[in-house]
């Protein structure tokens, strides 16, 4: 396939103003366009609050990404917009609660992953876990497979937070 139509998993960072209506203006974009978000996270990261970071994963052709970005870069108030799987290395992380219900062998079971995982048990019954779990999606969709046949009840994440390695940055 060429590149124009082969899809592929893009990672977004949107640096805004911190003001009432960015983020829906950005949902709007997606949403009236018909792009799919595979996670959205955001949150203010400048000391007096005047700028917010909106991660945005989402899946597109490569022509399709390039539109998404021409889109945001249009929105008022945006500074700055980077693909960061574009851009070069980057970090990608999320976390998640799991809460397992269950007992006997199948508990001992959960607990040997989410060790293995390095999850953290932050909640404990004699009837259910709640674990957190922090890294990349990919890990903490195998954690959730493998935890599905031990009682897997409830999944609560908080979607992709990325950053730039080096000396690369947003602002």
């Amino acid at each position: 396939m060429s590149s124009d139509t082969s899809m592929r998993s893009a990672t977004i960072s949107v640096l805004v103003e911190n003001e009432a209506g960015v983020l829906a203006r950005v949902i709007g974009l997606f949403s009236g366009r018909g792009y799919n978000i595979d996670s959205l996270t955001v949150a203010p990261v400048e000391r007096d609050l005047s700028k917010s970071r909106i991660t945005v994963v989402t899946t597109g052709t490569d022509m399709v990404i390039e539109q998404i970005k021409a889109q945001l870069y249009r929105l008022v108030p945006v500074y700055k917009v980077l693909d960061l799987t574009m851009e070069g290395p980057h970090l990608a992380r999320e976390l998640a609660l799991i809460k397992v219900i269950g007992a006997g062998e199948a508990r001992q079971e959960a607990l040997r992953l989410a060790d293995a995982f390095r999850a953290r048990v932050i909640d404990a019954s004699t009837e259910s876990f709640i674990f957190e779990l922090t890294g990349a999606t990919d890990k903490l969709d195998a954690f959730l497979e493998l935890m599905r046949p031990l009682g897997l009840a409830e999944v609560s994440r908080t979607g992709v937070a990325a950053i730039a390695r080096g000396t690369k940055t947003i602002g």
